[in-house]
């Protein structure tokens, strides 16, 4: 993640039936670092998600196209094709000082092996989805397991899983980040 280059309006906040322009600085975390062109797309979400019963207890947003869909209670992240899971696989999320943002978002940009500038961590089969925040794979994750947190992306543990999931996620795909 690294910080942003520009103070463009690159986001959109809705909040309360309310549409704000926030520049885009303010609308990563400290320390992010994305190209001044990067969409930030950022949906207040209002009400709790609405969840299909299950045990994956997905969100009703995930369940048409192809989702990324990362639940934060649960702690997993599922690549979902018209309601079909596809592959699961368990996630980390940020920090309190450094959330990872919940919302719905698209990929805009992959990257399969990206390196923090901000902090010179590999971030390898990147998938940018809200600013600087990314789903990536984490090898302090793999290792430490959840003694620990990201700087707000959503961390997999699973190399296995995250070259499945960077294989089969075109930019665009919708990204789900939400609490059950």
């Amino acid at each position: 993640m690294t910080r942003l280059a520009g103070a463009a309006f690159a986001s959109i906040a809705v909040s309360a039936g309310l549409m704000a322009a926030v520049p885009a600085q303010a609308a990563a975390p400290a320390g992010t670092t994305v190209s001044a062109a990067a969409p930030v797309t950022t949906v207040a979400q209002a009400l709790p998600a609405q969840i299909v019963s299950g045990k994956l207890q997905i969100d009703r947003r995930c369940m048409t196209g192809r989702a990324l869909c990362a639940n934060k209670t649960t702690r997993k992240i599922t690549l979902l094709l018209n309601g079909k899971p596809l592959m699961t696989a368990d996630a980390r999320f940020g920090c309190t000082s450094t959330p990872t943002r919940e919302g719905q978002f698209k990929v805009y940009f992959k990257s399969r092996y990206h390196v923090s500038s901000l902090y010179h961590s590999p971030m390898p089969y990147a998938m940018f989805f809200s600013g600087g925040q990314a789903v990536h794979y984490s090898s302090d994750f793999a290792a430490r397991g959840y003694n620990g947190c990201s700087h707000g992306c959503v961390n997999v543990r699973s190399k296995t899983a995250i070259a499945y999931i960077y294989a089969r996620v075109p930019i665009g795909t919708k990204v789900i980040v939400y609490r059950s």
